[in-house]
């Protein structure tokens, strides 16, 4: 007891230490109880990072920055336009063909289902198939009372998303427009004496814009790369499906797993144990493969390492505190505490 009352004494004593916890316990109860108010905030800062990487690429090849944040910013807008008018109303149709063909999916499973006490008597019962059909049906309605509830709400979602579109891009310019300004902002309001904090968040700044841009390449890529993919072995709902194996990769790990549920799925519903469903997950396979021993080292060559434990143990943390962005936020967080823990000084006067 005694040693632990010497360690607070020497961390209370140094200024630095003290400045550094507050702020982190001021950000972590800003985001916890301000976070979805401000969310629009939040997703333009998010967005300023991804493309203030572009913008620092023309700065260096001598291009004015206020000229660099506007042809940048007009290229965000037109991709803005093609995912609100192209790529939206085409994953509403696949969304809604595939809730539609959803009970045929249904029907044709229990068959197989009910033929499994009659193949395999050693490991299934018609009691069991039963109760897990049951099971599957009440899922399944569960899921449909949450598609209606998700309807009746559609007026005010509709309104939520024009409030983004609007209000985001503002802020997306404003951001990259006055960066400067607002950093200057900002170091006025803190202390000087905060060595350890700059320490803290010049490595986490690095390693936080990295991933943010490095994430978003590798939506994208394994997103287009899914979607030809799908297209060319004929599966349904190719749009729809290769959106999600793109989402997929903000989960590490556990992401690629869940995903491929739906994709089996469709391709068995779709062909049955034939050539063509066995084509298209191979095919599938070699891009998570790809994905996970090529294009994330490539992209995140620059991120700090983490131990996978860590990264699981970050994402069911600040997943089940901030939910998709504590997820997706996960490996920027978790290098913080890293960064934190490296850059605690052991005594007071280490420092």
């Amino acid at each position: 007891m005694d040693s632990i009352t010497k360690w607070f004494r020497r961390q209370v004593a140094n200024p630095q230490i003290v400045f550094l916890t507050f702020a982190l316990l001021g950000l972590l109860l800003f985001i916890t109880y301000a976070g979805h108010m401000l969310a629009p905030v939040l997703a333009s800062i998010v967005i300023a990072y991804l493309l203030e990487g572009i913008v620092k690429y023309l700065i260096r090849v001598k291009v004015p920055r206020l000229l660099s944040v506007a042809i940048v910013f007009v290229f965000f807008v037109m991709f803005l336009f093609v995912v609100m008018f192209a790529l939206m109303p085409l994953l509403f149709n696949q969304s809604k063909e595939l809730v539609q063909n959803i009970p045929a999916m249904f029907g044709q499973g229990q068959a197989v289902l009910l033929r499994l006490p009659e193949l395999y008597p050693e490991l299934f019962s018609e009691e069991q198939v039963n109760e897990l059909i049951v099971l599957i049906r009440n899922e399944l309605t569960g899921f449909g009372q949450h598609i209606l509830t998700i309807s009746v709400t559609s007026v005010t979602s509709m309104i939520t998303v024009l409030i983004y579109v609007v209000l985001v891009p503002m802020l997306v310019f404003l951001f990259l427009k006055d960066k400067t300004k607002i950093q200057s902002w900002i170091r006025e309001l803190l202390p000087k004496e905060r060595q350890l904090a700059d320490k803290v968040w010049a490595e986490v700044d690095i390693s936080i814009g990295h991933y943010i841009r490095g994430k978003f390449w590798e939506i994208l890529i394994v997103w287009l790369v899914c979607f030809v993919t799908f297209t060319f072995f004929g599966l349904q709902w190719a749009a729809l499906l290769a959106v999600l194996v793109g989402l997929s990769v903000i989960i590490p790990y556990i992401g690629a797993a869940v995903v491929t549920i739906p994709v089996a799925m469709v391709a068995w519903f779709q062909w049955g144990w034939t050539e063509p469903f066995f084509t298209v997950m191979i095919a599938y396979f070699i891009i998570q493969a790809l994905d996970g021993n090529l294009l994330v080292p490539l992209l995140f060559s620059e991120v700090v390492n983490i131990h996978p434990i860590a990264i699981i143990v970050a994402i069911l943390f600040f997943g089940g505190l901030w939910g998709f962005w504590g997820v997706f936020f996960a490996i920027p967080l978790a290098t913080l505490v890293q960064a934190v823990i490296s850059a605690w000084p052991v005594h007071a006067s280490d420092r």
